[in-house]
Parts: structure tokens; C-alpha cells; sequence
């Protein structure tokens, strides 16, 4: 009898530690589900955007090829307001932020501005389904090796630099940008 009753305890301990388990798996969950909420009502509400340094050097020197398979060159926009984006088809704050950047270029691109987007590391297929996904009529840039990642010394994606008319970076973000930062630090520097 004694050993049926200390069989019984012993069946009833797995039991009883898989039913704390599930609760306090529960309770995670539930914890969990109380954050996201909190972290996509910040996020409807804010402009969660990344805020640019202030740098100045100079810009460095990069060759590239475009859609058209043309050669092009940062030296070719001297003379004018870049941005450029550096970016990846797999990488999903770039993604989001790249209407942003379309509604900025279109604001803008008649007032001596041109936005680059430079893929790091994807195939001009890829570049060109994700130009037509997203109806982007800024010039973008093939970069298979990620050289412009190294040449600005930066491995982040999303990462964008603001190179002025006389070819020195002023600005640098790693992050998703938003319209609205674009328009508070970009804007200032087309009226320079």
C-alpha cells in the first residue's frame, strides 16, 4: 500500500511541473501580447525615425553600375544635393522606408537633388522587380561586392548620407528614415 501511494506521488510530480510550466508559459504570453500592443500604439502615434549625426568629410569616391548598365560615379553629381540610401531587397525597415524616400525624391528632384539607392549585394533582377513593386523613379545603383557599405565604413541597412554641392558628407542615418526627418535636414541644405 505504502509503495502504491509513493508511486502515485512520484506519477503526479511530472504533472504537476508541466502544469506550472503551462502557466507560466500563459502568463508570458499574455505579457508578451501586452508589450506589442503598447510597442504598435508608440508607433502609430510617433515618428520613430532615426535622427541624423553631423559629419563632415568627403565624400568617398565610388563607381557603379545602374539599371541601364551604365558606369556611373558620385563624382558625375557634384554640383548637387545627394542622398544616398544604402539598401537591401531583404531587409524590411528598408523596405519601409522606401515610399518615404520616393515621396522626398518626387518633392524635391527639381531643386538641384537626386536621391541614389545603392543594393547591397542583390542581383539587378532582384533591384528591378523591387523598383517595379514599389513604383521608384530614383536612380539605383547595382553594388554586388556592398563597396559603398565598406566605402562609407558602415555595414548597417538601412544607412543614408546627405553629400552637398561641394561633395562633403554632411549628414549620416542608420536607420529607417521618414519623410518627415528628411524635410526637418535635407530640405534646410537645398536652400544653402
Amino acid at each position: 500500500m505504502i509503495h502504491t501511494i509513493q508511486r502515485r506521488k512520484n506519477n503526479a510530480l511530472p504533472l504537476i511541473f508541466a502544469g506550472a510550466g503551462l502557466i507560466l508559459f500563459a502568463i508570458a504570453g499574455i505579457f508578451w501580447a501586452k508589450q506589442s500592443q503598447e510597442v504598435a500604439a508608440l508607433s502609430a502615434d510617433e515618428d520613430l525615425s532615426v535622427v541624423p549625426v553631423s559629419v563632415e568629410y568627403l565624400v568617398p569616391e565610388l563607381v557603379m553600375t545602374d539599371l541601364s548598365g551604365k558606369s556611373v560615379s558620385l563624382a558625375d553629381f557634384r554640383g548637387q544635393i545627394v542622398l544616398i540610401n544604402n539598401w537591401a531587397t531583404w531587409c524590411p525597415p528598408c523596405r519601409a522606408e522606401m515610399p518615404q524616400l520616393e515621396a522626398y525624391y518626387q518633392a524635391h528632384k527639381d531643386q538641384n537633388f537626386t536621391l541614389i539607392g545603392i543594393s547591397a549585394g542583390d542581383t539587378q533582377a532582384q533591384v528591378e522587380n523591387f523598383v517595379r513593386e514599389y513604383a521608384l523613379s530614383f536612380p539605383m545603383w547595382i553594388d554586388l561586392e556592398s563597396a559603398a557599405l565598406s566605402a562609407f565604413r558602415n555595414n548597417s541597412l538601412p544607412s543614408s548620407y546627405v553629400i552637398d554641392k561641394n561633395g562633403t558628407v554632411r549628414l549620416a542615418w542608420s536607420g529607417a528614415i521618414s519623410l518627415a526627418m528628411l524635410e526637418e535636414h535635407v530640405t534646410p541644405l537645398l536652400k544653402e
